[in-house]
């Protein structure tokens, strides 16, 4: 089963960020790579990827004639996405471990971020009564 885990985090966490010591923030995202590297050896890493501060954030609508129109940034917006995995896994109880383990990246001093992980599987389909 695939399963999507989203890492959400509150819009001051991003402000912050940036004003974490450097050797916090690179201790961040060395848990990162090593996490992500760790699910590849595993054979569990469907794909990961961070995202861009939500200041770079646009919404996206079609217009009349389906051409884009976007709105954004969002300043009154309290949580974004910040990244995800998707994980190919045999159960739902392997994909929350996972979440756990991405939930307790180091933050500031090393201690545990313990950042909320949405876990969503990710369907092949819409479900046979829809079809």
């Amino acid at each position: 089963m695939k399963y999507m885990l989203m890492m959400n985090t509150m819009k001051a966490n991003c402000e912050a960020f940036g004003s974490w010591p450097k050797e916090d923030i690179q201790a961040h995202i060395a848990f990162m790579i090593s996490f992500s590297k760790e699910l590849g050896a595993a054979g569990e890493l469907v794909s990961a990827e961070g995202l861009a501060f939500p200041q770079e954030a646009k919404l996206v609508r079609a217009g009349k004639n389906g051409e884009p129109i976007t709105d954004g940034v969002f300043p009154e917006a309290k949580e974004f996405l910040a990244g995800y995995w998707v994980v190919q896994v045999d159960t739902p109880e392997r994909a929350y471990a996972i979440a756990a383990q991405a939930s307790a990246a180091p933050g500031i001093g090393g201690n545990p971020l313990n950042m909320p992980i949405e876990v969503r599987q990710v369907m092949s389909g819409p479900p046979e009564e829809f079809l």
